[in-house]
């Protein structure tokens, strides 16, 4: 599915089960919030802070999918069209970053 798909599903799922959208500002705080929860998985799973038990059963899969929606939310309800402006910026990065990345010896094996 394309990100107009995801778009259009997720608009479909606010109107039949979310009432409304939530403003722009709550939603900014949902994914400021959201992003917090997939960082406190990575740095304790993946980095050098222990892991509480609680954390354990945490998906991250989950958590990066509630970044998305709410991602999603705040395209959808100030008018932007995500596949375009993924679109754009893949783009972007291709054109500035073609050999970049080739020549940066930190990425060597």
């Amino acid at each position: 599915m394309d990100l107009e798909g995801v778009q259009k599903r997720v608009d479909q799922w606010i109107k039949a089960h979310g009432v409304r959208y939530f403003n722009e500002l709550t939603n900014m705080a949902q994914l400021s919030e959201e992003v917090g929860e997939v960082a406190r998985i990575i740095s304790r799973r993946y980095g050098e802070q222990s892991e509480k038990e609680s954390d354990k059963s945490k998906d991250l899969g989950e958590e990066l999918s509630d970044v998305i929606f709410v991602a999603i939310c705040l395209a959808n309800q100030t008018g932007i069209n995500l596949q375009e402006a993924f679109e754009k910026k893949l783009k972007i990065k291709s054109d500035r970053d073609s050999e970049r990345h080739h020549k940066n010896s930190k990425l060597k094996n």
